[in-house]
């Protein structure tokens, strides 16, 4: 059977790389078509490498959206990069992200100079955020992404602007990636959107809830760990009650505070965003008991990574 016929289906692992905040995770979620992965407008709000599954009637594509590259400052930094790394050499097509509002700098260089030692990996760069420049600053970027490829030796597949926000050409952008895949059966079964426990999809809506409105230099510091999920005993069926234990991790007293806020009112605003969240995810009430601690200095401390997931 020839590769034009219908019948052939093509499945395969795309990886979503660049640098901290360039619109990965919007991206990935706007394709899958649910939220599968938390977007902030903090940088490096993604910390582990999250998997959504688009199911297409011709193909299948897990996405890989991962933490930005970025420059380490901390062992956690380094563990982030290091997942980087590992997904994109790993993948069947790398997605190179670059902001259609923010000029090329040394790091998307930096970046796009590894990606060409990936030699047998088809590369698509795609510009993002595309609602937020007029059409001629567009163009002038997509100029300057297809210099970037002549510059670093990379043949780019495809270069595609989108803007998953506003949902311009993302339908495209998943044809393109599916076109580049390898004919494959399914890798997942239908209906599944990502193969996240739900344990750590919880963690990471409180720690999606607990990033909106904080200082600029608490994002970074903050982890979570749900300890607990259980269905509260002796509830009727048709009136169930998920209980939610989780930490709230921070590296100092003085942001415990800012979390808590005043007299709580912090926290429990976290605790109402944060419940929505779960519950849609769920699709159960929830009763959501958060506590805030100090784990001093946690993001340079092997052990307490270790605990913490990383």
């Amino acid at each position: 059977m020839s590769e034009s016929s219908t019948t052939v289906h093509r499945a395969g692992f795309v990886s979503f790389v660049g640098r901290p905040n360039v619109g990965k995770s919007t991206l990935t979620n706007a394709l899958v078509g649910e939220k599968v992965a938390i977007t902030s407008s903090k940088p490096q709000t993604t910390r582990r490498v999250v998997r959504g599954i688009v199911h297409r009637p011709d193909s299948q594509l897990v996405l890989l959206d991962t933490p930005g590259l970025h420059r380490p400052r901390t062992l956690l930094g380094e563990r982030l990069n290091a997942e980087v790394r590992a997904a994109w050499s790993e993948v069947d097509v790398i997605g190179f992200c670059l902001p259609a509002d923010e000029t090329i700098g040394a790091g998307d260089r930096f970046i796009a100079r590894e990606l060409a030692e990936v030699a047998r990996t088809p590369k698509v760069a795609i510009v993002t955020k595309t609602d937020r420049v007029s059409r001629d600053q567009v163009f002038e970027q997509l100029a300057a992404v297809a210099a970037l490829g002549t510059q670093t030796g990379i043949d780019w597949a495809e270069v595609v602007p989108v803007s998953a926000v506003a949902g311009e050409q993302v339908e495209l952008l998943g044809s393109l990636l599916a076109a580049l895949l390898p004919v494959s059966p399914p890798l997942y079964p239908a209906g599944d959107l990502t193969d996240e426990p739900e344990q750590v999809m919880v963690a990471e809506l409180i720690r999606e809830a607990a990033l909106e409105g904080v200082r600029d230099e608490l994002p970074h510091s903050i982890a979570v760990l749900v300890e607990e999920m259980r269905p509260r005993e002796d509830r009727p069926s048709d009136r169930p009650l998920l209980d939610v234990h989780a930490y709230l991790y921070v590296e100092r007293d003085s942001q415990k505070a800012i979390v808590i806020g005043p007299k709580g009112a912090r926290l429990r605003d976290i605790g109402t965003t944060a419940r929505k969240g779960i519950e849609a995810l769920l699709g159960t009430p929830v009763y959501l008991d958060l506590h805030v601690t100090v784990a001093k200095d946690w993001q340079r401390d092997p052990k307490q990574l270790r605990r913490l997931g990383f």
